[in-house]
């Protein structure tokens, strides 16, 4: 079964995260499995921490460690983000119903995932018509009520049964 995925973007401190947050709680109380996957833009980011010794192993020229604990499981690649598609993340979050993406948006704009796109302007959601493809629904501080436009608005921070109400009919169909 191919993995149901909805991208989850817009410029910075719009509220994508908090829209995702919402989104995962509600769809989870729903009984569904969630995955999410974060783009993180700082170049120099890592997961790790300097000195442990998952890092000592990274240090020394591990190209993939796996962390096990009692209660989770962790992965850490050291790979260039050019080099893994799309389809490759996505595969990272097998078994679950649906895979939340936070970012990506250059990546993303023109793909088949599903977008919601969180705006804090009128310009943003404006411009967002003709830079994302396809557009679930708008969300975030701005209402695009007014603008000429078939997307739906729904405020995830007011209303996010509503909006997993949406991605469960056009996105699990169910």
């Amino acid at each position: 079964m191919e993995i149901q995925a909805v991208a989850v973007v817009g410029t910075k401190k719009s509220g994508k995260t908090t829209t995702m947050e919402n989104l995962v709680r509600e769809l989870t109380k729903k009984g569904y499995k969630v995955a999410a996957i974060k783009h993180v833009s700082e170049p120099e980011f890592t997961i790790d921490t300097p000195g442990k010794d998952t890092w000592r192993f990274a240090q020394s020229g591990a190209r993939t460690i796996v962390s096990v604990a009692a209660k989770e499981v962790a992965t850490i690649e050291k790979v260039s983000l050019d080099s893994v598609k799309t389809e490759q993340l996505l595969g990272k979050c097998k078994g679950n119903d649906i895979v939340f993406v936070e970012g990506f948006k250059k990546r993303l704009s023109r793909g088949d995932i599903p977008k919601i796109v969180v705006v804090k302007s009128r310009e943003e959601a404006e411009s967002a018509i003709g830079l994302y493809k396809p557009i679930l629904a708008f969300s975030g501080p701005y209402n695009t009520g007014g603008i000429h436009s078939n997307v739906p608005y729904v405020d995830a921070l007011r209303n996010a049964q509503k909006l997993s109400e949406l991605i469960e009919e056009k996105v699990l169909k169910r």
